[in-house]
């Protein structure tokens, strides 16, 4: 996919971990997800330093204008990766930039040698939602892994 002018889209780095985690904890309020008591959000960019994991952030004009990563399943089979703090606030949503970073940790997610992705969302996040779905994402019965113990009630399979 090609980026609208002014689109950076890159991989994160350690000066990025404090607006990254600002942009969760807004996205998820926003969402009525209160505080967000997760120890990786405050340190993104060493979180996703680990092997088989990555996360991307994308700039519009010098901006921080959402996130994305992947990593393995926690609790799943070895060849299934999770697509993880997939974040875009408001002013991001709807230009095409979720459609990039999912690409992007789609991409990266084969290069690890995964064989599925799994998703999760909250009923609320429709958009994020029509966005999976959109991207062959199939709609779960129940979580994966150590999947709903983060209060999402929406989850999602992928074949890479």
């Amino acid at each position: 996919m090609t980026l609208p002018p002014g689109v950076v889209l890159r991989p994160i780095q350690a000066r990025d971990d404090a607006a990254v985690a600002t942009l969760i904890r807004q996205v998820m309020a926003e969402f009525g997800a209160g505080a967000v008591a997760d120890s990786e959000v405050d340190a993104m960019q060493r979180s996703y330093s680990l092997p088989r994991s990555a996360y991307y952030v994308v700039e519009r004009e010098g901006r921080l204008a959402g996130g994305a990563g992947v990593a393995p399943l926690l609790g799943g089979e070895d060849r299934v990766c999770e697509l993880r703090k997939f974040y875009l606030p408001p002013a991001s949503r709807g230009l095409g930039l979720g459609q990039a970073l999912l690409e992007r940790c789609l991409l990266t997610a084969r290069g690890f040698g995964f064989a599925q992705c799994y998703a999760e969302a909250l009923d609320r996040m429709s958009d994020a939602q029509r966005l999976l779905e959109s991207n062959s994402f199939q709609l779960l019965e129940a979580p994966m892994g150590y999947g709903g113990l983060r209060g999402c009630n929406t989850w999602y399979l992928r074949t890479l």
